[in-house]
């Protein structure tokens, strides 16, 4: 086996977190053809209890702990270098020298790089094959996040946007293959850095559907007497935050008011100040960290993906169609995800139509609703398989 260098911005475990799904695959998949070395961050002190995992997974590694807080304040030293702030976020000397001894050491000549903050700390390798895989066009997501605050904020995240975007240009330009999540954010992205489009491509997220299937056999979370709509995400990040603020405020109230004994649940960790406060209303329930998603999905009435900002693709929409759970989703949580409105899901717009979608698969046949989700898990097998879908990693990092 040959050697390579393997950069991602946190570590890649537990396997059926949200944010880490992808990056625990590439992971797994990339053990089994290289001797990879690992470097990575730990943001989160509960995720120590997986370096042990990770480290099998690895000739060698190295976990930088990082503290969120003392990392932002750092990295708004970004305004003043004119750099990303992101840059100055995942900016670690000691992880810089361990790549550098590391590479030194074995003579590395493949290095394959998750998300552009990672990207530094192969700028300077220039003869490895380097293929990064961004995952989402991030400095769109800054862009997007600017739309949707006033001052000062939104003038931060316009510049970070720009400043992003100068760097991924960077990078697409330096480096062999620049990957992303879906063809539609490859085909953003082209037209962003139009000078690296050749070199720009792809590969979709997968599903263990032996994992999120509806024929395992969960207890029911939810109380006796009740019908639940779930919303799954980590709850510290600002889409989904904002996606279950504009739900509860514009959608959840009509639905309520049809359906007296709805209940709306938001299952996921981390959950911020303003989403703790939404439990305060009649019918909501925020969980916080659980053990196993699986049951919340597998009882649902109907799984929600109301998104407005979005890039990429939703493992929360695909996780739910693997278990066959009926899904409404706004036009952003569809993108880059190929089912079929109206048969393998539900599409809603605004307001009005995802309550009225909504309250069709409560108010309808039973057999509508578990067909579209017959539907939607034989889409997921056929099409998201992480095996075949990771194929193109090897080809990206062996093409000469």
């Amino acid at each position: 086996m040959e050697d390579l260098l393997l950069l991602i911005h946190r570590i890649p475990y537990p396997p059926n977190k949200g944010d880490k799904i992808r990056s625990y695959h590439l992971l797994k998949h990339l053990a089994r053809h290289y001797r990879v070395h690992l470097a990575t961050f730990v943001d989160d002190p509960d995720d120590w209890q997986y370096v042990p995992h990770v480290e099998a997974l690895c000739a060698s590694s190295h976990f930088a702990r990082m503290n969120p807080l003392l990392a932002r304040v750092r990295s708004l030293q970004a305004l003043v270098k004119n750099r990303s702030l992101s840059l100055e976020y995942y900016r670690d000397r000691k992880l810089a020298r361990w790549v550098e001894n590391t590479v030194a050491a074995h003579g590395i000549e493949r290095v394959l790089v998750f998300s552009s903050a990672m990207a530094q700390y192969a700028d300077h390798y220039r003869d490895a094959r380097r293929v990064v895989d961004f995952v989402d066009v991030d400095s769109d997501k800054w862009r997007q996040y600017a739309e949707k605050k006033s001052f000062p904020m939104n003038w931060i995240y316009h510049y970070e946007a720009r400043q992003l975007l100068r760097y991924e240009r960077q990078v697409a330009r330096d480096y062999d293959a620049s990957l992303f999540v879906s063809a539609p954010e490859a085909e953003l992205f082209r037209k962003l850095a139009p000078e690296s489009s050749a070199r720009i491509g792809h590969f979709s997220n997968g599903v263990d559907t032996d994992y999120f299937s509806p024929h395992e056999a969960h207890a029911s979370p939810y109380a006796a007497g009740e019908r639940a709509l779930v919303f799954t995400g980590a709850m510290d990040y600002w889409p989904n935050v904002d996606a279950v603020q504009w739900f509860c405020d514009e959608v959840f109230p009509a639905l309520r008011q049809r359906f007296p004994d709805l209940r709306f649940y938001i299952v996921g960790s981390r959950p911020s100040p303003a989403v703790q406060l939404l439990a305060q209303r009649e019918g909501v329930k925020v969980t916080g960290t659980v053990p196993d998603v699986r049951p919340y999905i597998a009882h649902a009435a109907v799984a929600v993906a109301p998104l407005r900002i979005a890039r990429g693709i939703q493992n929360k929409v695909l996780e739910a169609m693997a278990m066959a759970t009926p899904v409404v989703v706004s036009p952003q949580a569809l993108e880059g995800i190929d089912a079929v409105p109206g048969s393998e899901l539900v599409l809603a717009e605004d307001a009005p139509a995802f309550a009225d979608a909504v309250g069709a698969l409560l108010a309808g046949q039973q057999e509508a609703a578990a067909a579209i989700g017959l539907a939607a898990r034989a889409k997921v097998q056929s099409q998201y398989s992480w095996s075949s879908n990771l194929a193109c990693i090897g080809e990206n990092l062996e093409c000469s």
